[in-house]
């Protein structure tokens, strides 16, 4: 199966520009299509942009709880192709000292940080599979550690051998200790496992493309733990007809479920 994470950058009228989201909705909806993946995992969904990829990708179901108390916005949102896969359960929690809390957050974290969930059964091979989507924070070095602890005791629930798929916009780098404490919890970088540990450039580029040094900062993550194992991994690039569908390049995994 294939995965794809995609921050898709907020709808920020007053600081994108020709950028906003009423310009480039179309692209990132067919740039996201095009990789024909069996789920994607999304951060930075607003409201209107939610509606707009629901309408955009009939074939996926789709789960993403709000971040915020009163907000609307599904932030780290799921989605997965209907005929491919069952919903067994779907959750999330909050990333902070208190993750049954709506809203909360802690240890300096500048904006509220949740993890959505879902478990599913892969029709064809009948095996059960986890996927988490997050975004840790982006100021915060405390915060970013902490939630990936978080995460990590989550994923620890489960049997050593349970298949499990973590996707986000972690805002560290590879050297960053917040990656060092995803692999001592067992996570394994899907990129690093077919390309090797050098450094692929950035995901990051502010719609900039290759007109930003490409070297450093991959912020964008899709790691597996348990019984699943990477075939393939690319950074998608390529701007489609001029425009880049978000300030971040998407990643993508080709996976295999191990029986």
């Amino acid at each position: 199966m294939r995965v794809l994470t995609c921050n898709i950058r907020l709808d920020n009228i007053a600081v994108d520009q020709d950028n906003q989201w009423a310009y480039r909705k179309d692209c990132c909806r067919d740039a996201i299509r095009s990789v024909e993946a069996h789920i994607i995992c999304a951060q930075e969904v607003g409201r209107a942009q939610s509606l707009d990829l629901k309408a955009g990708l009939p074939e996926y179901e789709w789960y993403g709880l709000v971040d915020t108390v009163e907000g609307r916005a599904p932030m780290n949102s799921i989605f997965f192709r209907r005929e491919s896969f069952e919903r067994i359960s779907a959750g999330a929690y909050w990333l902070s000292e208190t993750p049954h809390v709506p809203g909360s957050k802690s240890w300096g974290s500048d904006c509220t940080r949740l993890a959505n969930w879902v478990r599913l059964l892969d029709v064809e091979s009948g095996i059960e599979l986890r996927v988490v989507n997050t975004h840790l924070d982006h100021v915060s070095q405390s915060a970013r550690e902490n939630q990936a602890r978080l995460i990590n005791e989550d994923a620890a629930a489960y049997p050593e051998e349970y298949p499990q798929i973590l996707t986000g916009d972690m805002n560290a780098a590879g050297d960053n200790p917040v990656i060092g404490l995803f692999r001592e919890a067992g996570w394994r970088d899907t990129y690093e496992a077919i390309h090797g540990p050098g450094d692929p450039g950035t995901t990051f580029h502010r719609f900039l493309g290759p007109d930003l040094d490409t070297k450093g900062a991959k912020l964008d993550w899709i790691f597996t733990k348990g019984r699943i194992k990477a075939l393939g991994a690319e950074i998608l690039r390529e701007p489609r007809d001029g425009r880049f569908p978000s300030d971040h390049y998407f990643v993508s995994a080709d996976v295999e479920l191990l029986e």
